[in-house]
Order: C-alpha cells, then sequence, then structure tokens
C-alpha cells in the first residue's frame, strides 16, 4: 500500500471525514515550514496545454524566499476577481493575487480612470501547502481583497489594485486599470451567465471568451473551479497542486476583472489541507457574501438580491450520497438556512424570480447522473418555495430537463417552450460545459438540442443512495442533451412581462437550447 510523502495511505482515507484527514495531516506534518513560492509560474499561463481540453501543463516552482524582501516595484498582482457583498447595489469585494508578500495592499476607486481619488486597504491572506516529495515543492501563496462599500447603484466604477512601490495611478501602471458596474437601484432588463467544471485549459479559455461577449451582469460558477485537486473524492491521497490556482486566477483575469464571478464549491474543491471542512483555501482566495449560518465560513453557501432576482448559492459537498467526505459537515444548519432564505426571497416585493445554483445535479443522465442526497435534502424546499430555475454543474454535458414535479414531469417544456413553476415544476439545468474534458450519455441515447432534435424516449440512467450504492430509475424528464463546452445565457426582465429567457450557447456561439419561465400566466 503506497503512502505518499504528502498524504494519507488510500485506506485510511476512505474511512475518514475530512475533519479528521485535515487533523491527521496537521499533527504529521505540522513541523514542515519549508515554503517556496508558486506565484511565478502564472506567467506561463497555458503553456504546453495538451489539447482542446486538456490540462496546462505547471511549471515547477525553483526555490525563492517568500518574503517581502523583493521590492514593491517588481511584484505586479495578477488575477483579479470581482464578487458582490452581500446588496449588489452598494458593495463590491475586489480580489487579486501576488507573487509575493507585498506591504500595504490597496484599492483606488473613482468615477473616471483618471481620477482614483478613494484609497481603501486592503487585507493579505497567505495560504502555504506543504510539499510532495519527488512530485512538486513547498508553495506559499499570497491572496489580497478589499470590501468596498457605500457605493452609489447603477454606476460604473474604475478601479486599479496596488501596495508599497506599485500604485495603479502612476503612469506607468494606468494599464492596469478595470471598472465594473454595481445593480440598478430599481430592477430592469439584465443578463447573467453560468456553467460549472471549468478548469485550466484552451476550451475553459474559449469559453471565457464566448462569456464576456454576452456581457453579463455577473457570473455564475457552478462548482469544480480549476481542478487543483485532481480527483475530487475530498481524501488527501487526491492528486493535488495549488499552483492550478494561480494559472486558472491569470485565466479567468479578463473576464472576472469586470464581470463578478460568483463561486461555489464542488468535489474537486474540497482541499483536505488547509481546514476540517477543507475549505480553507476557498476563504483564502474568495470573498463572497456570508452565509449567516456559519460563524467559520462555508464559502459555497450565500445569496443575494439583482434586480428581480434572487439567488442562492448552495454547498451540495454537505449533502452528497455520491461523494461524501463532507456529508453533513453543517449538521443541518446549511438546509435550515436554505428553507429560511428561499422563504424570504419568495416573500420579498421586488423578487419575481428565484434562481439557486450548487455543484451535484439533482437529475442528469450523464456519467455522474442524480444525486439521491441532493433530492432528499433540497428538493421538498424547491418545491415548497416554488424555485423558478436550478443551475447544477459536476456532469461535463449541458442537459436541461422538462418542468419536473413530485420526481416526475410536471409539464413537457420543448426548446422554445414555456413553463410556469406556480404549476407545473422546476426546471434543472446541468451547465458542466465550462471546459474540463466532456462526458458522455448513456449508451444509446444520443444528443437532442436546438437544430439537432432527436426523438424524445425514456432514458434508463440512475440515482446515487445513501449507501452509496446506485439505484436504476427509468425517466422522462431529459429533454435537451449536448456534448460539448457550452454557457447558460439567462435574460431577466421586470415589470407586468416578467420572465426569465434561458439560453444555452455552444462555443462557437451557435445557440442550443431557449425557452422561457413564467409565473402566474
Amino acid at each position: 500500500m503506497e503512502t505518499p510523502d504528502f498524504g494519507i495511505p488510500r485506506r485510511l482515507a476512505s474511512r475518514m471525514s475530512m475533519a479528521e484527514q485535515h487533523e491527521y495531516l496537521r499533527t504529521r506534518l505540522s513541523r514542515r515550514r519549508t515554503l517556496v513560492t508558486a506565484g511565478a509560474v502564472a506567467g506561463g499561463l497555458l503553456t504546453g496545454c495538451s489539447g482542446p481540453s486538456g490540462p496546462a501543463s505547471v511549471p515547477a516552482s525553483g526555490p525563492a524566499a517568500a518574503t517581502s524582501r523583493v521590492a514593491g516595484a517588481a511584484i505586479a498582482p495578477f488575477g483579479r476577481h470581482l464578487a458582490f457583498g452581500a446588496d449588489p447595489k452598494t458593495r463590491m469585494r475586489i480580489s487579486w493575487q501576488v507573487p509575493f508578500a507585498v506591504r500595504r495592499p490597496f484599492v483606488r476607486v473613482g468615477s473616471r480612470p483618471d481620477q482614483l481619488s478613494r484609497r481603501i486597504d486592503a487585507e493579505l491572506r497567505d495560504l502555504r501547502t506543504p510539499g510532495r516529495e519527488g512530485v512538486r515543492p513547498a508553495v506559499e501563496q499570497y491572496y489580497v481583497h478589499a470590501a468596498l462599500d457605500g457605493l452609489r447603484p447603477g454606476t460604473t466604477y474604475y478601479y486599479g489594485v496596488g501596495h508599497d512601490g506599485w500604485d495603479p495611478a502612476s503612469p506607468a501602471h494606468r494599464s492596469t486599470i478595470a471598472s465594473f458596474r454595481t445593480a440598478p437601484a430599481t430592477p430592469e432588463r439584465f443578463v447573467f451567465t453560468a456553467f460549472g467544471d471549468q478548469g485550466v485549459s484552451r476550451s475553459a479559455s474559449a469559453n471565457d471568451d464566448v462569456l464576456l461577449r454576452r456581457r453579463p451582469a455577473f457570473h455564475l460558477h457552478a462548482g469544480d473551479i480549476c481542478y487543483a485537486d485532481a480527483n475530487g473524492t475530498g481524501s488527501t491521497s487526491d492528486g493535488y497542486d495549488p499552483r492550478y490556482w494561480d494559472l486558472f486566477l491569470k485565466q479567468t483575469e479578463p473576464v472576472a476583472r469586470s464581470v463578478p464571478w460568483m463561486v461555489t464549491t464542488g468535489n474537486h474543491d474540497m482541499e483536505a489541507w488547509y481546514s476540517p471542512d477543507g475549505y480553507g483555501g476557498q476563504l483564502a482566495r474568495f470573498s463572497l457574501p456570508d452565509s449567516g449560518f456559519d460563524p467559520h465560513g462555508t464559502p459555497g453557501a450565500y445569496a443575494f438580491v439583482y434586480g428581480n432576482v434572487g439567488f442562492v448559492a448552495l454547498d451540495a459537498n454537505d449533502v452528497s450520497y455520491e461523494i461524501p467526505a463532507n456529508l453533513g459537515h453543517t449538521d443541518g444548519r446549511q438546509t435550515k438556512w436554505l428553507d429560511r432564505t428561499l422563504g424570504e426571497l419568495r416573500s420579498a416585493r421586488d423578487v419575481d424570480f428565484v434562481v439557486v445554483f450548487f455543484h451535484h445535479c439533482a437529475y442528469s443522465t450523464s456519467t455522474h447522473a442524480s444525486d439521491g442526497g441532493v433530492r432528499d435534502a433540497w428538493l421538498p424546499l424547491f418545491t415548497r418555495h416554488q424555485v423558478d430555475l436550478v443551475i447544477n454543474g459536476h456532469n461535463h454535458v449541458y442537459e436541461r430537463t422538462d418542468a419536473v414535479r413530485d420526481g416526475a414531469v410536471g409539464r413537457a417544456v420543448p426548446i422554445g417552450g414555456s413553463t410556469d413553476p406556480t404549476r407545473d415544476g422546476i426546471v434543472y439545468v446541468t451547465a458542466g460545459g465550462g471546459g474540463r474534458n466532456l462526458y458522455s450519455f448513456p449508451s444509446g441515447v444520443g444528443d437532442s438540442y436546438e437544430g439537432h432534435v432527436t426523438r424524445h424516449d425514456a432514458v434508463q440512467s440512475f440515482h446515487w443512495t445513501k449507501s452509496r450504492d446506485t439505484e436504476a430509475e427509468t425517466v422522462e424528464w431529459s429533454r435537451v442533451r449536448y456534448t460539448g463546452f457550452s454557457v447558460l445565457e439567462v435574460a431577466a426582465e421586470a415589470g407586468t412581462a416578467a420572465r426569465l429567457t434561458v439560453s444555452a450557447l455552444a462555443q462557437n456561439g451557435d445557440r442550443i437550447d431557449h425557452f422561457e419561465v413564467r409565473r402566474g400566466r
């Protein structure tokens, strides 16, 4: 039985929770503090990609002192990514990465790119990862975060990030200035995009290009963000290289520096070294709205309102039967918070629609199929509060259901069709074609999408049970299937004709699906 230098023997890891694995690692490896810097690998982004969906090769980091002895003028920020605060009308969070520790990081903000008069101090968070002998060196990474509050709704702001020795307002660095726009004061038409399972590859970068051309107000990332953890079982024996985060953040920066990038956690985002629940790395890299139920922070669970739509992100690792490393880690607090939050959103006067997004699929027929834990814990709440749209990842395809009610088809929703969640049930979208290697559908089940509609037959599939077994099921709700990289686009309109127009786009820009959600029509 192999016992790697960094990790736990596989047989032992399979019997341990994430918290137990974290404690094992801390006890065994706490004396190993020799570290090197990883940020410099980002300069080689996408060098040596193996193919359209293959991973980028990660250059080896040479030994370097990860200290602020490096002159600030020589340390260039990279990997900027935005996220909303609790109120998208008035709060924005700006995050970025630096390859070395810096002194007094900050953000400059203004209403014009040449007048960045407001300066906000930022917080530096360091993240240390021990090495694996013969595999990779130890790694130290530095992430910086600034909270911008008191902003004006519906306003474009310009910003630049810096630190002692690097001022974005100086002529040498003005090309690094970016912008963002806050949510409008009153609901108006807007567009958001979504996908999951992105990783680092040419295909992942190409999907960012598609996204950017759609000019969304923000983007939802439904988990499995960069695949630094290659296996995704939540075990310390998983292959893991934190330097992929450097590559991912630089890959995503052309979009995420101006489009708020709202992530949730997938199974590949559990990283056992950093914290008992595996989310210490996420908390170092992202600043997201607080969930309100976890004082230690569950980065994949939060809610916000933009325009006339309420959005709820969930950590599906908490309820997954398929991959149970974090099963029950919130002791039911997340599900209670979900019930309360959905009730508040549904009763809010200006909220017409509620969209929920998370990683593991409630309804899919591709490789991972459907997770019974998601169904058991959350589907009754989705039904009770009449959720309008559910977006998942996990399966690396595009698949869309009819309106599902009580586990069966409540109403057929063909391509171009319309549905009313108050009457028909809920449409579930698997948007897992974000850029990682693609999956397939069951044998004999072909693609069926706009421009290529095939006969609609029942599909033989399965769902995961609490015992981690699979239970076969025959389903009729699989309406649209596409084996390819894709981006989900949703246009929300308010007023007397309030509706969600949901479209899916292939990587070449062709539309592969569209339908409407209207309430009480």
